[in-house]
């Protein structure tokens, strides 16, 4: 539940990615980016904290993930970003598959704040740990992943979904490694062809 830094990073991650592609370590990727200040940070403290956030979203992609990543279009790597975001935070997968996923499946366009805190209270029934989150702490989390939805693209300014548009490459890449890891986009379709999950 320590998704309160920031949204998607995309350039961010793109930077970190293409590093790791060149070092083949994350050490050496978290090293340089603090000595170097790669990320252009104002504070050492900010520079870490994004640094980790980035790295431990990253490192969940596989090595064939992380190289079509570092040569896929903005939106397939905001595409992977989700997948590695929704990987990292069963949460946020959650919150993908049973409230976003099952809206565009129903056609309910409309995501609100309102349907973020019934999820929110149904999971805190379950889990201890979500139950003791403060309410500073659970309106920033709703903040931020509605700022990822709409930087994914999965989420107009005015709370509308979006469909999920993959291209062909990046949905058999999905497919091949885990198609169940299809569940986390909206009404996924193809370019050009339509509903495919």
């Amino acid at each position: 539940m320590s998704f309160t830094t920031g949204g998607l990073f995309h350039h961010e991650s793109v930077q970190l990615a293409m590093l790791y592609l060149e070092l083949e370590d994350w050490h050496a990727v978290r090293e340089k980016v603090i000595a170097e200040n790669i990320l252009q940070s104002r504070t050492v403290n900010t520079l870490k904290r994004v640094c980790r956030e980035i790295i431990s979203r990253l490192k969940t992609l596989s090595p064939d993930e992380l190289h079509f990543f570092a040569e896929a279009t903005h939106q397939e790597q905001i595409h992977l970003l989700w997948l590695a975001i929704c990987r990292r935070y069963i949460f946020i997968s959650d919150f993908a598959i049973e409230v976003l996923r099952e809206h565009s499946i129903t056609m309910n366009t409309d995501l609100t704040y309102e349907d973020f805190d019934a999820f929110f209270n149904r999971k805190s029934e379950w889990y201890e740990e979500i139950e003791k989150i403060r309410p500073t702490t659970r309106k920033k989390l709703r903040q931020v992943l509605f700022k990822m939805l709409r930087e994914a693209d999965f989420l107009t300014a005015n709370n509308t979904i979006n469909p999920a548009l993959l291209s062909p490459e990046l949905l058999e890449m999905i497919r091949k490694n885990n198609g169940t890891d299809l569940l986390i986009f909206p009404a996924v379709e193809m370019e050009g062809k339509g509903v495919s999950s």
